[in-house]
């Protein structure tokens, strides 16, 4: 994958060769695995079964979304997977946006970039077109990831209203006249400055759940050229059928994200080769959400 040109061209123009606004989450375990794969080695396992989602969905998915902490929990070996995963949708024309959810301040900052958005061999950072970041810690924990979204046609996706119950602790409480949420949202104007595409979108995105399709406005409002990573359908209850103030009238500044419902899709029927199944639950959650485009 070439990082020449910005990511939110790079990614506005893969969603609109494929007319896809769909991004598969890669969680893999080594306890719901297709029947063809063993868990005996992990770093096996988990590079049969990410490379295998990755073939099955390349046609009918804008990106996908390798889940960092589902690798890391396998050591070096599942390192060493996660690399080849990365590396595989790279070299198929997949964009990757990889899930860390990083955040932290000077040097330990500069390196958790240098590892994931960086160049070095024997990392997955040479394959990874965007990344998730915390912003808890402030801009300057996000400095070195945003140099990467100016300078290195990388782009990232910082958390703002995450899809999971607890998030409102902190992003959204009661009494806050303006919530910590749209606080993000709308500085992420700012730190996208310098990384505008043509597509009139910047490098800077910002992670909102399909589960709370109200701040999905507020967060659109708040933050009009940032691509939007929404999670949180199917498993987590979101639904595709409310996300349309994501998108703008091309039909861009939004990516929906489905995990478990695309990759464990072959536990429907276990008979039918793995691979199929994946392939058509993917393409399904792709029309829906071709259908909410539709006027």
């Amino acid at each position: 994958m070439s990082f020449d040109d910005l990511f939110s061209d790079r990614i506005a123009t893969r969603i609109q060769t494929i007319e896809s606004r769909l991004v598969v989450g890669i969680d893999p375990r080594l306890d719901r695995l297709p029947p063809d794969i063993s868990p005996d080695d992990p770093e096996q396992a988990l590079t049969r079964l990410g490379i295998g989602v990755i073939e099955a969905v390349s046609s009918v998915a804008a990106a996908v979304k390798p889940q960092i902490a589902f690798f890391e929990r396998w050591g070096w070996r599942g390192w060493r997977a996660l690399e080849a995963v990365c590396r595989s949708a790279s070299e198929q024309g997949v964009p990757v946006i990889l899930d860390a959810k990083r955040g932290d301040i000077g040097s330990t900052a500069e390196a958790y970039a240098e590892a994931l958005l960086g160049d070095e061999p024997g990392t997955p950072g040479p394959f990874v077109d965007a990344l998730t970041v915390n912003p808890y810690l402030g801009s300057d924990s996000l400095e070195p990831f945003i140099a990467r979204v100016r300078d290195g046609g990388r782009g990232i996706f910082v958390l703002a209203r995450t899809s999971n119950p607890g998030g409102g602790e902190f992003q959204k409480r009661e009494n806050d006249p303006l919530p910590i949420f749209e606080q993000v949202a709308r500085a992420a104007q700012g730190w996208g400055k310098g990384s505008q595409g043509s597509c009139g979108f910047h490098g800077v995105g910002l992670v909102v759940g399909a589960t709370y399709p109200q701040e999905i406005v507020r967060v659109r409002e708040a933050a009009p050229g940032s691509f939007l990573l929404i999670p949180g359908i199917g498993a987590q209850g979101g639904a595709i059928e409310s996300l349309a103030p994501a998108f703008d009238e091309q039909g861009l500044g939004a990516l929906v994200n489905s995990s478990r419902g695309i990759v464990q899709a072959f536990e429907k029927d276990p008979q039918r080769r793995w691979q199929e199944m994946v392939q058509e639950a993917a393409q399904q959650s792709r029309e829906k959400l071709q259908g909410v485009l539709s006027p």
